[in-house]
Parts: structure tokens; C-alpha cells; sequence
């Protein structure tokens, strides 16, 4: 299982590698085929669309075929979908190919995430999202050293071909997920009940669940979207000043998931939440001071952010049984991204009309609700548990 959890640690890299790409090439590829400045929103909620699709459709296909055979499939995906990037003509053809983008990424995602919390522990699936921000961040990088050289173009090539070589590692390294997934089967039952979604949505507690993780996405990007504005619009800053200081939010959540995973040995992945989302509701009470207590609330909002995300995939088997694991993980990846892609610009767009103040104001009421609903998932478990 080692060898297979190296192969899963690299696929997360993979998978956080295409989600900043279009933001640093953008500027520049956006004059090279004469699409306006907007058309990049375009592009991400298409992508954003079909990763929802692919999420929900996870359950069946992850039981029709398994989780190495959906992750072989969707690196390939992805990685054809940035290889037609480098070499679309025009706009319409980029929004065509974001359809598969978005369709690979949420079905390797729903997937692996399941497939972690199943098979391996809470340290594991701390460290596991670690690498996804490894992807993230190496991403606008490669990209900025080829507009530099060879041009954004061959930007997309080179992480295209990163993920055509690890859809080569995966297709060779299928033998060990069919022998951690038949190890499953024997611990579980040889013949585990499929739960659909529908079924899975009458489940206790996981109307609960959903609303965590759609608050906490929505306040996550929304902190990542607006909060260096309001720093510089609203509180004054140097613009220079509230990018670095917006920056350390998601240093913050780089912390804060090393450090669920070293203390995931001593802290459940419930206490770790729990402790968590207080820690983040400290960080959003401190943006409402006086400025020069933003940086620190920026830290606490990363830190206690960090292990909430991992910590809530791993805790699915255990809050929904393994039967009905997948459907769950499924819906949680959906609900997830919609709480990302629709929650910060309709902030953004009230904040627009009305006043940037509004912005740390719903930072706190989103890691409020977020909270609540958390507590109120185990609040059910714990009335349904057997007593002694």
C-alpha cells in the first residue's frame, strides 16, 4: 500500500496543477486570441460545471469500473484537455474544451478522496491535500518561465505532458489499486450494498454535512478572491502590502495541514475540526479590528482552515458507513464546488453595490454556519450511536 499511496500523493500534485494555470496565463493568452477580460470567469465556471457533473456521477462509475480505472481515465482526460489548450485557435474552442477538463478533475477527485479515507489514516489525508497545494503552486510557475520562453502555449504542453507521464505511471500501476480494492471488499463484505445518491441524501446528519463543506469552500475562496481588495480599498494598504498579507492566508492552510497530520496521532479528525473552526472564527473576528490586526487574522483563518477540508473527507466512512461512502464523498465534492464557485463572486458583487465591509462581516457569518453545521452532523451521530 506504500507504493500505491506514493502513486496517490503524485495524482494530487497532478490535480492541483491545471486549477491556477489559466489564472497566470490568462493576461497573456487572452491578447493572443482577442478574448475579453471576462471570458477567463467563463472558462472557470464551465470548468466548475462539469468538475459538479463528474462529482455526482462518481458513485456509479467508481462501482461500475473502480478508483484506478476513473483515475486512469480522467488524467488522461485532463491531460488531452490542456494539450487541446495549447493548441486551441479561438475562445469557443477553449470553452469546448473545458468540458473534460472539468469532468476529469472532479471524478479523480471525488475518487481519490474516498479512496484515502477508506484505506488509509487521518495523517495520510492531511498530507495528501499538501500535495494538491504543491500543484497549485508549482503551476503559475512553469507557466511564467514559458511566457517567458516559448510563450504560454507551451506553458500548457509542459504540464500536459507531465500528466500524460503520470497517466503512464497509472496505467502501469494498476494491479495494486484492483489489490487494495479487493482488500476492501474482503474486509467490508464481498459484495458491498450500493448506495445511490438519492439514497444517500435521506441519510441523518448529511444535509449537515453538505452545508459544511459548501460554507467552508465558500469562505476559503472568498478569502482567497477578495480579502487583498479589501486590504488595499477598503483598510488603505499598499496594494503591494495586502497581496502579501493575502498570500499568508494560504501559507496558513499549508500549516495547518502539516500540522493535522503530525498531530493527527493525538487529535480525532472531529476534535481536530471542532478545534479547528474555533480557531478560524477567532481569525475572522480579528479582521473586524483595527487593521494591524488583519495579518494575524489572515494566519488564524489559513491555520485553523488547514485540517477542516481533509478532516471532513476522512471522517465520511466513519459518519455515513463505508456502503454509502462513495455516494456521500461524491455529493460532499459537488456541494464543495458550488459553494466555490458561486458564494465569492455573489459576495463580491453585494460587497461591489454596497461596501467592502461586508466582506470579513461574511467571513464570519460563513465559519459561524460552518461550525454549526458540523457540530450538528456529530450532535446526530452521537443520538444514533448504540449506548453501552
Amino acid at each position: 500500500m506504500t507504493a500505491l499511496l506514493v502513486i496517490i500523493y503524485v495524482a494530487f500534485i497532478s490535480l492541483g496543477l491545471p486549477d491556477s494555470l489559466l489564472g497566470a496565463a490568462w493576461p497573456v493568452m487572452r491578447a493572443d486570441l482577442s478574448a475579453p477580460l471576462a471570458a477567463a470567469g467563463i472558462l472557470s465556471m464551465i470548468v466548475s460545471f462539469g468538475t459538479i457533473v463528474s462529482s455526482l456521477m462518481s458513485n456509479r462509475l467508481v462501482r461500475r469500473f473502480g478508483t484506478g480505472c476513473i483515475t486512469v481515465v480522467s488524467v488522461f482526460m485532463t491531460a488531452a484537455a490542456l494539450l487541446g489548450f495549447s493548441l486551441a485557435p479561438s475562445l469557443w474552442a477553449l470553452c469546448l474544451l473545458a468540458v473534460p477538463l472539468g469532468l476529469g478533475a472532479g471524478s479523480i477527485d471525488a475518487a481519490l478522496n474516498n479512496f484515502v479515507a477508506l484505506h488509509y489514516s487521518a495523517r495520510q489525508m492531511s498530507f495528501l491535500h499538501c500535495f494538491w497545494g504543491i500543484g497549485v503552486t508549482v503551476s503559475p510557475i512553469i507557466m511564467a518561465a514559458c511566457i517567458a520562453g516559448v510563450g504560454w502555449r507551451g506553458g500548457y504542453r509542459v504540464v500536459s505532458g507531465l500528466q500524460f507521464a503520470l497517466f503512464a505511471a497509472l496505467a502501469c500501476t494498476m494491479h495494486l489499486w484492483r489489490r487494495a480494492e479487493g482488500r476492501g471488499a474482503q474486509a467490508g463484505g464481498e459484495e458491498a450494498a450500493f448506495v445511490s445518491n438519492r439514497e444517500a441524501l435521506r441519510l441523518r446528519g448529511i444535509a449537515f454535512a453538505l452545508l459544511t463543506f459548501l460554507l467552508y469552500c465558500g469562505a476559503e475562496t472568498t478569502t482567497g478572491l477578495w480579502m487583498a481588495s479589501y486590504l488595499a480599498e477598503y483598510r488603505g494598504l499598499e496594494k503591494a502590502t495586502a497581496a502579501a498579507w493575502g498570500s499568508c492566508f494560504f501559507a496558513g492552510i499549508t500549516v495547518g495541514r502539516v500540522l493535522s497530520g503530525l498531530l493527527a496521532a493525538r487529535l480525532s479528525s472531529c476534535a481536530q475540526i471542532r478545534i479547528g473552526g474555533l480557531i478560524m472564527l477567532a481569525g475572522a473576528l480579528l479582521l473586524l479590528l483595527p487593521v494591524a490586526f488583519a495579518l494575524p487574522g489572515l494566519l488564524l483563518l489559513g491555520v485553523g482552515g488547514g485540517p477542516i477540508y481533509p478532516c471532513m473527507i476522512h471522517e465520511t466512512p466513519r459518519r455515513f458507513g463505508r456502503d454509502a461512502s462513495q455516494a456521500a464523498m461524491g455529493l460532499q465534492m459537488a456541494v464543495a464546488y458550488v459553494g466555490s464557485t458561486f458564494l465569492p463572486p455573489l459576495l463580491g458583487a453585494i460587497a461591489g453595490a454596497t461596501t467592502l465591509q461586508l466582506i470579513p462581516i461574511a467571513l464570519l457569518g460563513l465559519t459561524a454556519g460552518m461550525f454549526v453545521c458540523s457540530e450538528l452532523v456529530e450532535r446526530f451521530l452521537r443520538r444514533d450511536a448504540p449506548r453501552a
